[in-house]
């Protein structure tokens, strides 16, 4: 893997991330088209850069964390069901999940059709919760095990916590914006897993590429969840639902058979 292919995984992980799309499903098919080799540094790298995903969020959103800790309280009780689930299986995921294209395939297809479904039948209420600060508890943690279905590559981190949280009548910004934060805990938890897992025994080049991937996907990422908040107030999710069914099916056609 060249630096080259590292700034294209990084542009794929910054602008994916916080979109209900999968971020680890495109890395997944990305590095099939690049030709990248599914090795052992390869899944520590998709796992790696979400730190600098990690670091857009911080810089859009902890002044609002700093000044309501109630928040902090939410997004770490969110937190919990993901945390279980992802270090129960951990070497499940990254053994045999993850660079699994067929898996990857599956998710991002029926994961599109969920999404055009969803948009289709929920409608949002007046009555439902607008801000963080209004949700309880026991929202926040339902919607931490509508995110554990992400550890299926394919699924979108995104995708399962926005659904979850509008399932839960929060607001379309709210659950978005919940999205984003509970990103950090969930990010740092599985780098930080990986990192004590493989005990950070990377070659200097290999710590080269790691730091151009974490900058680019922190660069893309500021722009993407900007995008996204812009995008929510004018339109549906029915075209990202439209855009994973077509890619799926592009990359089946063109790329396995």
């Amino acid at each position: 893997m060249g630096y080259l292919d590292v700034i294209i995984l990084s542009v794929i992980e910054g602008v994916t991330e916080f979109l209900p799309i999968s971020s680890t499903g495109h890395l997944v098919l990305a590095s099939r088209l690049l030709g990248i080799h599914p090795n052992a540094f390869l899944k520590s790298f998709e796992i790696i850069i979400q730190l600098g995903a990690i670091c857009a969020v911080l810089v859009l959103y902890g002044r609002t964390l700093l000044l309501d800790r109630t928040i902090i309280a939410r997004v770490l009780i969110a937190f919990i069901p993901t945390a279980i689930v992802g270090f129960t299986f951990y070497p499940f995921v990254k053994g045999v999940l993850l660079n699994n294209e067929i898996i990857t395939l599956i998710a991002l297809g029926l994961g599109g059709f969920v999404l055009i479904l969803f948009e289709l039948f929920h409608k949002e209420k007046d009555q439902d919760v607008s801000g963080i600060g209004g949700m309880n508890m026991w929202q926040s943690f339902l919607i931490g095990v509508f995110q554990t279905l992400s550890i299926i590559p394919g699924v979108s981190r995104a995708a399962s916590t926005i659904i979850g949280g509008s399932v839960l009548r929060l607001s379309r910004r709210t659950a978005v914006e919940f999205s984003f934060l509970l990103a950090l805990p969930t990010m740092a938890g599985a780098t930080g897993l990986d990192i004590i897992k493989t005990s950070f025994a990377f070659e200097a080049h290999e710590l080269g590429l790691l730091f151009v991937g974490l900058l680019g996907s922190f660069v893309t990422a500021l722009i993407a969840i900007k995008t996204l908040l812009y995008f929510i107030q004018r339109h549906t999710f029915i075209s990202f639902g439209v855009y994973r069914i077509l890619l799926a099916l592009l990359f089946w056609v063109l790329v396995m058979r």
